[in-house]
């Protein structure tokens, strides 16, 4: 693809650092170049060179490295101008470059030229963003491996699979049902539940990469007082909620995000859920109930002391339906020792202390469980998707099994061949190579101007 405007924008973040770098990609590299530091640099040298305004007044000195077409980030000729990271300078380095012909690049457009010139796949491009946003190392991890390609070579795998099936089912279209042998019959059948079983295993590992992108969302709520702030706290290994005697003290939602093996917990703790005439409490709990609506699951803390109480029961009820409860029987530390041997082991409750410790690890692991993480050494095999991603991979799991149905009753060619298209196009959805336009909008629309 060409593409006739010259893109320009600072690529590192906002604020001042000991770097700033504004990234150029365009036909008119060269005659840009001329205009802001004066000669076209040498390809791939990272040359020391004075930076100059629309009147020829130095604004910086730095280093600029040079990136010809095709080799590039882009695809396109690429210029990288590396000066000091203050938002001044960058923005007169930007200017500059914007009056030397180029245009301010809209969000995600380096990495849509790069789609766009058959440099990354989508998954791959959106893999870029993904790495950015990664909230924990595993995750990083798992976005630099789609980044390389891993999770597009497994679906590729499955659509060359599926294209071959394809040309064999066809063939047969030219036969009556009586000359197509049994043979003919069984193989198609083996090749199938070789794709389905293949098929099978990318999209569990895709699950739990959507898990290390997403993180789950948990949401702590109980009566006041019962130790919520100094679990969240405890769990966040930060003082990051206010713990006193008095209740009703959190008035609003506090986030933190911790990470267990390297999956990211998005952890709330609430407004306890109780009858108050206070205005700014009552405000607080109905921003939790607005919480629990987006929750994974939640933790339903309680005094050991006391159990399960007529007011627990009263917030257990008002709970969104089916959504997952973990009972946290907080403050064993004050529990005498008859009542401690009767502590449960396992099921939904959770004894601990926020004060000793105790029962945290086993909480920890809990919650893992619960989200449905799957423990593998560094994340092997687990790529990073997105919600599309499982979609995708879902909607061809289903057009298989109608593919296997038909398999199984009388041969239908033409049935099988179309239940086998349409799987096929829901895969070819992921790497870009079957997709809408409006698709690209959102998916780009989303990244950082810079990439």
């Amino acid at each position: 693809m060409e593409n006739a405007d010259t893109i320009a924008a600072v690529a590192t973040p906002p604020g001042r650092g000991g770097i700033g770098v504004v990234r150029v990609s365009g036909k008119g590299i060269k005659s840009l170049a001329l205009k802001v530091i004066g000669y076209v640099p040498e390809p791939r040298y990272a040359s020391l060179s004075k930076f100059f305004d629309e009147d020829g007044q130095v604004i910086d000195q730095g280093i600029v490295l040079f990136f010809p077409a095709p080799h590039s980030y882009t695809g396109e000729d690429v210029l990288e101008l590396q000066g000091h990271g203050g938002p001044a300078v960058m923005n007169l380095l930007l200017s500059s470059c914007l009056s030397a012909g180029a245009r301010m690049a809209q969000p995600g457009e380096f990495t849509l030229r790069a789609y766009l010139n058959n440099k990354l796949d989508l998954a791959q491009a959106e893999s870029v963003a993904d790495i950015i946003d990664a909230s924990t190392s595993e995750a990083a991890r798992c976005a630099v491996r789609s980044l390389q390609g891993e999770f597009s070579d497994a679906v590729h795998i499955a659509v060359q699979a599926l294209t071959d099936l394809r040309i064999s089912v066809e063939a047969s279209l030219d036969f009556s049902e009586e000359e197509i042998d049994h043979a003919h019959h069984a193989d198609v059948s083996h090749r199938l539940k070789g794709i389905q079983a293949h098929l099978e295993h990318v999209l569990a590992s895709a699950r739990q990469g959507s898990i290390l992108r997403e993180g789950i969302w948990i949401v702590l709520i109980g009566q006041p007082n019962v130790g919520k702030s100094s679990l969240l706290n405890l769990l966040a290994g930060e003082e990051a909620a206010i713990v006193t005697e008095i209740p009703g003290t959190t008035r609003d939602t506090i986030r933190r995000t911790i990470e267990i093996e390297g999956v990211p917990l998005h952890l709330l703790d609430t407004a306890g859920l109780r009858e108050t005439d206070d205005a700014v409490e009552k405000m607080g709990i109905a921003r939790t109930r607005s919480t629990l609506e987006k929750a994974n699951f939640v933790l339903l803390v309680m005094d050991s002391r006391w159990g399960v109480t007529p007011a627990d029961q009263v917030i257990l009820d008002s709970l969104p339906a089916g959504l997952p409860v973990i009972y946290v029987y907080n403050k064993i530390d004050l529990l005498d020792e008859r009542s401690l041997a009767r502590v449960g082991k396992g099921g939904s409750e959770i004894y601990v202390s926020a004060i000793t410790g105790a029962g945290i690890e086993t909480l920890r692991q809990r919650l893992l469980k619960m989200a449905g993480w799957q423990p593998r050494s560094m994340g092997e095999g687990v790529f990073m998707a997105r919600q599309r991603h499982l979609q995708a991979l879902t909607a061809a799991r289903e057009y298989l099994e109608n593919a296997a149905e038909l398999d199984r009753g009388a041969f239908q060619p033409e049935l099988l061949a179309e239940e086998l298209r349409l799987a096929q196009q829901a895969l070819s959805a992921i790497t870009g190579e079957f997709g809408a336009d409006d698709l690209l909008g959102e998916i780009f629309s989303r990244f950082c101007i810079g990439k």
